[in-house]
């Protein structure tokens, strides 16, 4: 609810809180883990919604692994890296290649979860590293 202003729910952000969160002019990417008209629902009378993309539930996928969910919704960290770059011309061609080489690992993905039946060992394996 505090995607809200304070006038529709209590706990609303107010527009220049919001504005200092989201920005009033940047390209803004939404992960969420339901359904993407919710948010807009929520933010439709903000300053920078026309800038405001969000990613969410779509209802694809079926029996599969948790990421492989997330890959089918777009919401996976492939998906969302590219859809960054689309927004940010200012990449150049090194944005594109990088773009490139995202849409081969969705490949590869697709791939070796058709054959294997999970996730590639780099998805599953994968631990946060912290940084010392």
């Amino acid at each position: 609810m505090r995607l809200q202003v304070p006038s529709e729910h209590p706990h609303g952000l107010s527009d220049a809180a919001f504005d200092a969160l989201f920005t009033r002019d940047k390209p803004i990417i939404f992960a969420y883990h339901g359904y993407p008209w919710l948010i807009h629902r929520l933010t439709y009378r903000r300053t920078n919604h026309d800038n405001l993309h969000v990613r969410g539930y779509k209802e694809e996928g079926t029996i599969t692994t948790a990421f492989d969910m997330t890959v089918l919704n777009d919401l996976d960290r492939f998906h969302l890296v590219m859809d960054t770059i689309n927004r940010l011309p200012q990449t150049g061609a090194a944005g594109k290649a990088l773009q490139q080489a995202l849409a081969e690992k969705l490949l590869e993905h697709r791939h070796y979860i058709t054959t294997h039946g999970e996730d590639m060992p780099e998805i599953r394996n994968w631990r946060w590293q912290v940084n010392s």
